[in-house]
């Protein structure tokens, strides 16, 4: 449970694991285990899944410890942040009802032949689910990409990221 996972406990809970999940969620609750919990993974190569909230704590976390923008942060998190590795996404900037205007609904993803993902659908292009309003933040791709962590499933018609490894 993120929410009780910290710098002091992170290797008693964690060490013995084959695989991390980082679930779900919203707003900051449990988020700083999260990214404890994926620092830890990363530096001890045990394999991480991050889904939806999960995958942009990732991004954030990998922007922070390894491009060394201590101050990365999703604009959800963060409205002030200097790098917004996470952002609302760009047709979500204009809308103030709430609701149900979220990205919702399968969307077609494309997925790179090199990678574990591909490997796992066993095909390059899949459909999956959303439900949300902040994306991986395209102006950061290249220096993500250049530090190791890559971009291999991407929307082919809007050119969002859906999935990032980092090998």
């Amino acid at each position: 449970h993120s929410e009780k996972l910290n710098s002091g406990n992170v290797d008693a809970m964690l060490s013995s694991l084959d695989g991390v999940l980082i679930a779900p969620g919203f707003g900051q609750r449990g988020i700083e285990g999260k990214f404890i919990a994926l620092k830890y993974a990363r530096e001890h190569d045990i394999p991480t899944f991050g889904v939806c909230l999960g995958m942009q704590c990732m991004v954030i976390e990998y922007a922070r410890d390894v491009l060394g923008y201590t101050d990365a942060n999703s604009t959800e998190m963060d409205v002030t942040t200097k790098h917004n590795v996470i952002d609302l996404m760009e047709e979500q900037k204009s809308t103030t009802i709430k609701g149900g205007t979220m990205r919702l609904g399968a969307y077609d993803c494309k997925l790179d032949k090199n990678s574990l993902a591909y490997r796992i659908y066993g095909s390059e292009m899949i459909s999956e689910r959303h439900r949300h309003r902040y994306e991986f933040n395209n102006a950061y791709l290249e220096r993500m990409e250049a530090a190791g962590l890559k971009a291999t499933g991407k929307n082919p018609d809007t050119g969002l990221v859906e999935i990032v490894e980092v090998p």
